[in-house]
């Protein structure tokens, strides 16, 4: 890590802070996205509107010409605006992507898992992240709210939300705009909208669509070279029609619509580190070829070599045996109506229903052998309704709000898995070294009694209907004309049925493996090995008689049900001068439910049940998340306004901490009884001049599994966390820009913007070091190799000249200036100990955009 780099920038970023200028949350007005307003910045993030400097709360939020200049398309890229924010993505589009606020998000790759980040679209909780992938095209307002918000905005919010806000119909004037993008990787974008007044002052319509296409930035390589495709393209579209409306007693609303598709094949895994197997040459040996089709540099990738691992990663060259394919769509319907009662009351509904649909095929093991897939014919599909009723209004030195939600959730996904003809060799090469090739090339055969593992198959389904309901109330009060009091609270109770079936499968090796285990036939040296990979755990038989006995797969249906008293208590005070201060605290939680998994419920205390031990059978069920967080904060501006400052120190502690694993063979969901985020964020910016806006951020988490997270009784994988930082939580995160506007005579308009964000070592794995086989053995074993992403800064760019009216322009842009290639998820390869593969970020992306419009 270039440490002189990074903490420069940091040093700016505090310098500003500490002068008087920590972050501005600069979003605009719902009117003028362009213009600051008089630099009162207008959110929602309390379900008021109101100006971000007088709310208790930290936020930042982002308007439509930021989004712009930064290059924010998705989600995704809110970390080029927001420190606190970070997002990581596995091998696939819709169900692995995580979403982390203060250093604290929830690992994905199982359906069953809900994000500890909330997304609230127009009002409406997504119930998955990757369902809000969609591109962000005529949006008025992104606001990131930091810590736990589930007082005002119910499910799921235990480290934050994020909400974003589309533009209403205009009912008033006709217009709109069109953007047209080309850049490397053959990207394309075409994005516009128009709005038409139907009925003057009272109906008016809101057309947008949008539609991407990128190729691939990661080259995949079939065993023997050769081109197969590229990954992590994409192929997405969405339109949105909305219909809104205000009549002459102040009734109104907006129908929304929309409807979005993706085919882009999302990710790749690049090797950086080989198994000893590979090193040592022995698939060789049993006829796969020195290097057994495995990605990576020819040279060998060995654990002290940073420098080859990196090679590696900035070669962005993967392995394969089968193309990526992937296909989503999904469509929804949201009513958004504001009534009136009186005066001083008002009636607010939002209702919304949602269908999300996902099928993915793709090679599994991320090797370029014929080894394990997930085969086509399978799918995911989410149905989701919610509905929010809440009531409003003032009394005098009263605000109050009183409301009441429902949702319901009904999730079905069915996963064909699938062997390919190399596994009996493949797993010939893993056993060569300890049995000196006594088994042959393909030992699985003869230990089953003849029965090749070549094109075993199994079906896998996995269900839960959720049911949510909650009471709320948020209510602030002014004691004096400076002393605000606000207190909050929400009753949630959470139900799920949720469960595991095999529809299909067509396995007569594990059968074949067993009888034999069980028989005496199997090395004891080679017991494990040998159920884990002739009874691989995706496409193992489920409910076989000894399931009872050793770890096979086992249906399961079952419930989960849970409430709890969500509450917030803030004091605020304003000076005379405009700075306010704010004190809080606030209980947050996060549902419990099922691991989707088809191991979920095996048995736990293999292999003591061999010699007669009582079986011990894991609950697929993990338990709730909460948190109890603290948060002090200043707001401040200066000089006209012309300089805002914020700071928020906080403290959050989190109780059965909600963890997902995968082990190289099988999913595993558990709770840590302990985690600790705290830090402080500084934010602000500075317009010293009309045409200057210049912004720094510098954000400070210690983000950590305490060393007491667990006692001596949890099992080892969790005790093995504690004293460790949490999953691609960096403890420093600055960002650094600037724009620019001016003008050319009386009719060309012009600007140039750079943006520099800088972060320190994060983690990227789940586990710091190989899980130990003895409690002595804690903490004690090596840590796992290139788990640690070095810190690094990447540098964006843009510049535009165009009609000083908007009429058109034209922009040239560079995001990742410098192609840092970095490491989103770490993790052991499948089925290869010793392996390690990792899920690279985006490269250097540059381009040409023009803008109209009318």
């Amino acid at each position: 890590m270039k440490k002189s780099v990074f903490f420069g920038a940091s040093s700016l970023a505090l310098t500003l802070g500490m002068s008087g200028t920590a972050f501005a949350q600069d979003a605009q007005d719902t009117v003028d996205d362009e213009a600051f307003d008089d630099n009162i910045i207008i959110v929602t993030a309390t379900k008021r509107a109101e100006d971000v400097q007088d709310i208790p709360l930290a936020v930042t939020a982002v308007s439509p010409a930021q989004l712009e200049k930064q290059g924010v398309v998705n989600v995704q890229n809110i970390t080029q605006v927001s420190p606190s924010f970070s997002t990581s993505q596995a091998q696939n589009s819709s169900g692995t992507v995580v979403l982390r606020i203060r250093g604290v998000g929830t690992t994905s790759n199982n359906i069953g898992f809900e994000s500890a980040v909330g997304v609230f679209i127009d009002g409406v909780y997504q119930s998955r992240a990757g369902i809000a992938l969609s591109e962000f095209v005529d949006v008025e307002r992104v606001e990131v709210l930091r810590g736990p918000q589930g007082t005002l905005f119910g499910r799921n919010t235990s480290a934050g939300a994020l909400n974003i806000t589309n533009k209403r119909p205009d009912l008033y004037e006709f217009g709109g705009f069109a953007n047209a993008t080309y850049g490397n990787f053959d990207h394309m974008n075409v994005q516009g909208a128009v709005n038409i007044p139907v009925v003057q002052d009272k109906v008016a319509v809101r057309l947008t669509g949008a539609w991407r296409e990128r190729d691939g930035f990661v080259t995949v390589l079939d065993r023997n070279g050769d081109f197969l495709e590229d990954s992590n393209n994409v192929d997405q579209y969405l339109v949105r029609g909305q219909l809104g409306w205000e009549t002459d007693n102040g009734f109104r609303g907006r129908i929304i619509g929309d409807y979005s598709k993706s085919t882009g094949a999302c990710c790749a895994a690049i090797e950086i580190l080989q198994s000893p197997v590979e090193t040592a040459g022995l698939f060789g040996l049993v006829g796969l070829g020195l290097r057994g089709g495995m990605a990576g540099p020819d040279v060998a990738l060995s654990a002290n070599d940073v420098t080859t691992a990196q090679k590696a990663l900035d070669n962005q060259i993967a392995t394969s045996s089968a193309p990526h394919l992937s296909n989503s769509d999904q469509w929804g319907i949201t009513a958004e109506l504001e009534y009136p009662i009186s005066d001083a009351i008002d009636a607010v509904y939002i209702g919304s229903y949602r269908e999300y649909e996902s099928q993915e095929s793709y090679d599994s093991a991320f090797s370029g052998l014929d080894l394990f897939y997930v085969l086509p014919g399978g799918g995911t599909f989410i149905d989701t309704m919610t509905h929010e009723l809440r009531f409003q209004g003032d009394a005098g030195r009263l605000q109050w709000m009183i409301g009441g939600y429902y949702s319901k959730e009904d999730i079905s996904q069915a996963v064909n898995f699938g062997l390919g003809e190399d596994w009996g060799e493949f797993v010939g090469g893993l056993f060569f070294a300890p049995t000196m090739g006594a088994f042959g090339a393909n030992p699985l055969t003869i230990l089953s009694g003849g029965i090749d593992p070549g094109g075993i198959t199994a079906t896998n389904q996995y269900d839960q209907d959720s049911t949510s309901w909650s009471i709320f109330t948020h209510n602030t009060f002014d004691i004096t004309d400076q002393l605000t009091l606000t207190l909050g609270a929400r009753w949630s109770d959470e139900s799920k049925d949720g469960g595991y079936t095999q529809t299909a499968v067509d396995n007569p090796l594990c059968p074949g493996i067993v009888s034999n285990i069980l028989g005496g036939g199997v090395p004891s040296a080679l017991l494990g090995s040998t159920l884990a990979l002739g009874c691989f755990a995706f496409v193992a038989p489920a409910d076989l008689p000894v399931s009872s006995v050793l770890p096979l797969p086992r249906s399961f249906q079952g419930t989960f049900k849970d409430d709890e008293l969500i509450y917030t208590v803030k004091l605020g005070y304003s000076f005379d001068v405009p700075v306010n201060v704010y004190a809080g605290f606030t209980h947050g939680y996060k549902s419990g439910g099922f691991n989707l998994d088809s191991t979920a419920a095996t048995v736990a205390n293999f292999p003591a049940t061999l010699f007669g031990a009582e079986p011990v059978f894991q609950d697929p069920r993990f338990d709730s998340e909460e948190v109890d967080a603290w948060e002090v904060g200043v707001k401040a501006r200066f000089l006209d306004n012309a300089v805002t400052a914020n700071l928020a120190v906080f403290y959050e502690e989190f109780s059965d901490f909600q963890v997902l694993e995968f082990t190289g063979v099988q999913f595993q969901t558990f709770n840590v009884s302990k985690a600790i985020s705290k830090g402080f964020e500084l934010e602000s910016t500075i317009r010293p001049t009309d045409g200057l806006n210049i912004n720094a951020a510098l954000s400070y988490t210690d983000a950590a599994y305490p060393d007491d997270c667990a006692t001596v009784d949890e099992p080892l994988r969790v005790q093995n966390l504690c004293g460790s930082p949490l999953t691609n939580a960096p403890e420093l995160v600055a960002i650094v820009g600037a724009t620019y506007d001016g003008e050319i005579g009386n009719s060309l308009a012009w600007f140039i913007n750079g943006q520099v964000r800088m972060e320190s070592d994060r983690r990227t794995s789940t586990q710091p070091r190989a899980v130990p086989s003895s409690v002595a053995q804690v903490g004690l074993t090596d840590p796992l190799p290139f788990d640690i992403q070095d810190g690094n800064t990447k540098i964006n760019l843009r510049a535009g000249i165009g009609d000083i009216d908007e009429a058109w322009g034209i922009e040239a842009w560079v995001t990742n200036l410098t192609n840092e290639i970095t490491r989103g998820v770490t993790f052991s390869t499948v089925a290869r100990s010793g392996s390690r593969s990792a899920f690279t970020q985006e490269p250097r992306m540059y381009g040409v955009t023009v803008r109209s419009k009318f």
